[in-house]
């Protein structure tokens, strides 16, 4: 006997749907692995491709020398330049009626002492009338005694009623007026002998001789200027010439070293006066440096001083690190990132140590020290530390 067994085709459906399911599903998450290891992969390479390309960027950035500054007390020079003269000028000119130059005993750059004749006038003429009042003082006296002598006598024969009071005071009048003449004719000889005397170029101070502008046989008035020209005890100055900011920081009393042009002489002096105004045209206001006699100081020569005028607190930096442009002073600082950065600065004085820097820094940055003429901001750079500057 024969069995035939079926089975319904529903059931057949069925299981060709799971199984068709279960394939799907297997491909989805082949799938989903294959898109997981490509993206794996694509953020491994460029990791390690970017960080290759960050290094080798790096390996290329210029190496630059930089130093931190910090603060260091330094002493504010003021350099300045001006001109020499006489610290105080003595013109010599004719003080009397003037006449014509017999000698001139003193030539420029001769050392002349108070009351020394420096030239000498024709004075025949003066002398002659000099002569003649001694000779008038002379009868002047002759007459005055003559007088008293009368009135003596006149006196004596009074108690004998030989003269009378009227006689006595006749003669006392007679007498006072010959005293009269003969002191008019004694000052009349002293003003004389005064004119006479000023009739020599004589030296008002001790000094040293700047010009001479007489020569002997040249007749010389009160209207023929300056003679000679002198300066007291042979003191010098320098008239330096400082901005209205550098004027403000010096005072009377301070030290400054001069070195006049053409030469490696230096002379200490001393600020002894300070200019009231300020010239509107050039700035400039003047500070005058009292200086001793040397030969080196020519009036009307040029000078240059370097005036100490305090100290301060400030950064010092080599001239290589500091860079100029249309905006003014900077310099580049190097960050935390290695970037460049331009810095602002303001420039004090110049001293052995390098150029102070009175404002833009606090002491504390990576300066780069070269080459900054180089760079630009945000460039990456390669920092190099060095405490200080080369022949700081």
């Amino acid at each position: 006997m024969n069995y035939e067994s079926t089975i319904p085709s529903e059931d057949i459906a069925i299981a060709d749907d799971a199984e068709a399911r279960s394939s799907t599903r297997k491909r989805l998450i082949i799938a989903a692995a294959v898109v997981t290891l490509l993206l794996l992969a694509y953020i491994g390479y460029n990791y390690f491709v970017g960080a290759g390309a960050e290094d080798d960027t790096a390996s290329q950035a210029p190496a630059v020398t930089v130093m931190a500054p910090g603060k260091q007390l330094v002493t504010r020079t003021i350099n300045a330049t001006g001109t020499l003269a006489a610290r105080r000028e003595i013109p010599v000119s004719v003080v009397g009626e003037g006449g014509r130059v017999t000698n001139v005993y003193v030539d420029a750059g001769d050392w002349v002492k108070q009351g020394q004749v420096m030239a000498s006038i024709d004075r025949s003429v003066q002398s002659q009338q000099a002569a003649g009042l001694e000779a008038s003082v002379g009868a002047s006296r002759a007459d005055l005694n003559l007088a008293q002598a009368n009135l003596d006598r006149a006196a004596q024969l009074v108690d004998r009623g030989f003269i009378s009071k009227a006689d006595i005071d006749r003669l006392t009048a007679t007498r006072d007026s010959a005293a009269a003449r003969l002191r008019v004719a004694q000052a009349q000889l002293n003003e004389t002998r005064a004119r006479n005397t000023r009739l020599d170029i004589v030296a008002p101070k001790a000094g040293f001789v700047l010009e001479r502008n007489v020569e002997p046989g040249q007749t010389v008035t009160q209207g023929s200027g300056t003679l000679f020209l002198l300066a007291q005890d042979g003191e010098m100055e320098l008239q330096a010439r400082l901005g209205e900011s550098d004027l403000a920081n010096v005072s009377v009393g301070i030290t400054a070293q001069v070195t006049p042009v053409g030469t490696t002489k230096e002379l200490t002096g001393q600020i002894w006066q300070i200019a009231p105004v300020i010239d509107p045209q050039s700035r400039q206001g003047i500070a005058r440096i009292a200086l001793g006699y040397d030969s080196a100081l020519r009036p009307g020569g040029f000078a240059s001083a370097r005036i100490r005028s305090g100290t301060s607190e400030v950064s010092v930096l080599p001239e290589s690190a500091l860079q100029n442009d249309s905006k003014g002073s900077f310099v580049y600082i190097v960050g935390p990132d290695n970037k460049a950065v331009r810095r602002d600065v303001v420039l004090g004085s110049v001293s052995d140590a390098g150029i102070s820097i009175t404002s833009g820094l606090s002491g504390n940055e990576k300066v780069v020290l070269r080459a900054g003429g180089f760079l630009s901001p945000g460039e990456t750079v390669q920092p190099k530390l060095q405490k200080k500057a080369d022949g700081a």
